[in-house]
């Protein structure tokens, strides 16, 4: 009777992991959706305009420090399920308190948001590892249980926008909610237990050294250049392009821009498809491209009857991340060794979330302080130049890619 009790139970809880799996997805980015692409239109309505930039640079200064400081402890101490949650629950906390200091004006506001981040950034690979962990088929099941995660993404952005929040401290609240209701339910997850307990801290896997090593091979080192190179401009787009489709009129912000995740969610599905016709290199190089042509839409919308360009642009977003990121990270896990899969993918987002980022938030943030300083529609003349910088900068990177990444599929590659 045990018996078929215990087979009973192992049946329902392998037929509900895709779910449950996929609400916990749902949660991760409806949180982060919530507040992150509208942060600078807030600010704007705050008089908080020349530090945008810097606020988006809190993230990758996030992505940077959190492996180090979380990611070890995590792998030999702690179930990832438990830490998951504890971290949404102080998250919420932080987020709470974001709206009253906004209100009153009170300094620090950039430290909270960049405690939360420090909260928020290592809990999109927690994620990822109780998903891996607890999917009989990960390459049939991830797929599915992370397009959730772009839904809630989308979901988020059309709520505040439809519910007029883009311009409000509401949203914080908002993602403070579900913070606190993804912080509860990870106590709910498959237990992920630490995979390296009991093995010592190994300053050597801390570092990542064995994925440094992955840059011998010139492919991959070109590779790694080019993408730090291209995210760069990329952090023009998380900051700015919400502020810019505010100041050309647009009063649901949010709802706008999900277009961008509504785009994703479409390409990352025909990935497989065009990746059995492209290859990597064309996949990536097209990604690139696409920058360029995203933000020249930008810089041609600003005309009423070239304003439908503005859609064009941020559907473009699709292409933008699927093409360059998602097929980056399959190039990396062809290339890297089966025990230094996890470093080298560490590495990849080290140098493009963390480092490619962080330089581009600040350039972006000097650029927009120094050449958009005009208010109404004399502004949008100066949006334009803004909108050339990165595309140029785009195209030029793009060119450079072209010529020095030489990677043949299918060959060994250094393993």
């Amino acid at each position: 009777m045990s018996s078929h009790s215990a087979v009973g139970t192992q049946v329902l809880t392998h037929k509900w992991v895709i779910p449950r799996l996929s609400l916990m997805m749902f949660l991760e980015f409806f949180v982060w959706g919530a507040w992150y692409v509208t942060l600078g239109v807030v600010m704007g309505k705050y008089g908080l305009s020349a530090v945008i930039g810097d606020a988006y640079s809190t993230g990758p200064i996030a992505s940077i420090l959190s492996p180090f400081v979380l990611g070890m402890l995590v792998d030999r101490f702690f179930a990832s399920q438990k830490v998951l949650g504890i971290l949404h629950l102080v998250g919420a906390a932080l987020l709470w308190w974001l709206p009253g200091m906004f209100e009153s004006g009170q300094s620090g506001l950039l430290w909270v948001v960049f405690a939360y981040m420090l909260c928020y950034m290592p809990t999109i690979a927690l994620s990822n590892n109780v998903a891996f962990h607890s999917l009989a088929n990960s390459e049939k099941g991830f797929p599915i249980v992370r397009a959730f995660g772009t839904i809630g993404w989308i979901v988020a952005g059309l709520i505040v926008g439809m519910s007029g929040l883009s311009d409000s401290t509401g949203i914080f609240t908002m993602a403070a909610v579900a913070s606190v209701v993804l912080g509860i339910y990870s106590f709910t997850l498959p237990n992920t237990p630490a995979p390296d307990r009991g093995k010592p801290l190994s300053m050597r896997d801390l570092v990542c050294a064995d994925a440094f090593a992955l840059l011998k091979q010139k492919h991959f080192m070109v590779f790694i250049i080019c993408a730090t190179l291209i995210s760069i401009p990329l952090a023009a787009y998380y900051a700015y392009a919400a502020p810019f489709i505010s100041a050309l009129g647009f009063e649901n912000v949010s709802g706008v821009m999900a277009f961008g995740q509504m785009s994703e969610l479409l390409f990352m599905l025909l990935i497989p498809f065009f990746f059995r016709r492209l290859g990597i290199k064309m996949m990536l190089l097209i990604g690139m491209l696409a920058w360029f042509a995203r933000y020249a839409m930008f810089a041609l919308s600003i005309a009423e009857e070239t304003r439908w360009m503005i859609y064009i642009g941020i559907i473009l977003h699709g292409v933008c991340y699927d093409f360059f990121f998602v097929i980056g990270f399959i190039y990396t896990d062809k290339v890297a060794g089966d025990k230094v899969k996890g470093q080298a993918q560490s590495l990849l987002v080290l140098f493009t979330y963390g480092l490619g980022m962080l330089i581009g938030s600040q350039i972006s943030g000097a650029v927009f302080n120094r050449s958009v300083t005009a208010q109404g529609a004399e502004a949008l003349v100066q949006w334009q130049h803004f909108w050339w910088m990165p595309a140029i900068a785009a195209v030029v990177i793009a060119a450079i890619f072209f010529f020095t990444f030489h990677y043949k599929e299918g060959a060994d590659n250094g393993r």
